[in-house]
């Protein structure tokens, strides 16, 4: 992918050394105007490369600035400079604010949205094309509400947030500030809340809340439901990527990262700090521990204690996960010779 930085004015090589530090060998002069991976990368890009696994994309790039540990050093390549830092990836995340393209906010409200007359709305708020804002809600100052998002009644968001288009929040749901709710995610539904009763399934009533503290996001297509008598609330800081469910009165705490497909059942508890990868499963009522990581595609069936790692189906310590997988590959060796040793036994 490349950043062509566009509307940025062009910074050289030499500038971007005295940024982030590190070694510059080669054309401190060269100017650079984007940023892009090895392969695609021009004079006027900034790379990097981050691992041994790149390398042959090094040896051929014409980037203009490769950022890059001293283990590279002497790698034959042919960018035009390259930049020795102790950790590359956050010498980029230094660098990146520089050339990356922000969108121009609408101040005012379309003539095309509908707005509540008893909606109150702060200081240089955006609301876009057919977006739809309910009756009783609060939106802070510089609220961003994209085209086709809505805003159900009673809600209240919280200065810098933003809604981009056809995000929703459901009635009575509360964001803090800077909360990010990206295309199409779905915040303060009813969860799935359904109780055997006569012979039919009957919809539990969900009068619980959905709150979000500040500087959360939501990714796209993500949907976290409402309590059905507690709230389900979303500690501030915590990041939650795409296509994640989240059920009804699930507690997650501060500074969370939560992979794309996570499933998390009513009525958990995720500590802060936790660390889910993607495709995890959480069955309800559990606690996840403060600062512990679940590995990709894990399926929890237990409590998992603070600090651990756990992986695997049902999950375990990771450890003891990767014992027990090595030990199910040498099975097979040890059956064969038993199975012909039994076929000898068994005959007449």
């Amino acid at each position: 992918m490349v950043n062509g930085g566009d509307g940025q004015a062009p910074v050289t090589a030499a500038a971007i050394a005295a940024l982030v530090g590190g070694e510059l060998i080669g054309d401190g002069a060269s100017e650079l105007r984007g940023v892009a991976a090895l392969d695609r990368a021009t004079s006027a890009h900034l790379s990097i490369l981050s691992h041994a696994r790149y390398a042959q994309w090094f040896r051929s790039s014409q980037a203009g600035l490769v950022l890059m540990s001293e283990e590279f050093r002497d790698l034959p390549g042919t960018p035009v400079a390259r930049l020795l830092v102790p950790k590359p990836m956050e010498a980029m995340l230094a660098v990146l604010p520089h050339f990356h393209r922000t969108s121009a906010r609408p101040v005012g409200v379309h003539a095309t949205a509908i707005v509540a007359p008893d909606a109150v709305l702060g200081a240089d708020v955006s609301i876009e094309a057919y977006a739809v804002v309910g009756a009783g809600t609060v939106l802070g100052d510089r609220v961003w509400v994209g085209a086709h998002a809505v805003v159900g009644e009673g809600c209240q968001i919280g200065h810098d947030s933003r809604l981009y288009p056809h995000a929703t929040c459901y009635p009575y749901t509360e964001l803090g500030e800077r909360v990010v709710l990206h295309a199409g995610a779905q915040v303060g539904r009813e969860g799935f809340g359904w109780v055997p009763r006569d012979g039919q399934v009957q919809r539990t009533p969900h009068v619980g809340r959905c709150v979000l503290g500040h500087d959360v996001e939501i990714g796209a297509n993500s949907c976290v439901d409402r309590g059905s008598i507690d709230d389900t609330v979303i500690g501030a800081g915590t990041k939650i990527d795409s296509l994640v469910q989240i059920g009804h009165n699930v507690r997650i705490g501060r500074g969370c990262m939560i992979a794309s497909q996570v499933g998390i059942a009513g009525s958990c508890r995720v500590e802060d700090g936790v660390q889910l990868g993607g495709q995890v499963g959480l069955a309800g009522h559990l606690v996840i521990g403060t600062g512990a990581t679940v590995a990709a595609q894990a399926g929890v069936v237990g409590d998992v204690p603070s600090g651990e790692t756990w992986s695997g189906y049902p999950a375990r310590p990771h450890r003891e996960q990767l014992r027990a997988s090595a030990a199910l590959h040498r099975l097979a060796a040890i059956l064969r010779p038993l199975e012909q040793l039994l076929k000898r036994e068994n005959r007449p």
